[in-house]
């Protein structure tokens, strides 16, 4: 690819931003968001990291699997997509697992939930 035909890291990433905004809308309508942590326009990667409601959205897997496949087809310049919510459990994302009420989060018996008012 010749350097007049080559896009620019800044267009790409506009491209990769408008892409995210034009297919994935709901990521905004239900409290989430994307961003784009890297991106290198020479190797034709890009790593997203969602946050927000997404990063303890059952359906995020699903959502991040999408934006990948549908990337690399619709924007011929990325080759490979890396994203996460960072509920991988320190695999890269360096984000927390989600608790529930009662749930053992330590090795003691101390945390049973909250405790009544009466």
């Amino acid at each position: 690819m010749s350097t007049e035909t080559a896009k620019s890291e800044d267009d790409l990433r506009e491209e990769v931003s408008n892409f995210l905004r034009r297919n994935f809308p709901q990521i905004q309508m239900h409290g989430g968001s994307a961003a784009i942590t890297s991106l290198d326009a020479e190797e034709g990667t890009v790593s997203l990291q969602l946050g927000g409601a997404c990063s303890g959205c059952g359906i995020s897997p699903m959502t991040i699997q999408a934006i990948k496949s549908r990337m690399t087809k619709e924007i011929p310049e990325i080759k490979q997509v890396h994203a996460d919510t960072g509920m991988d459990g320190g695999h890269g994302g360096g984000g927390m697992s989600p608790s529930f009420p009662g749930e053992m989060t330590r090795d003691d018996d101390s945390d049973e939930g909250p405790q009544a008012p009466f």
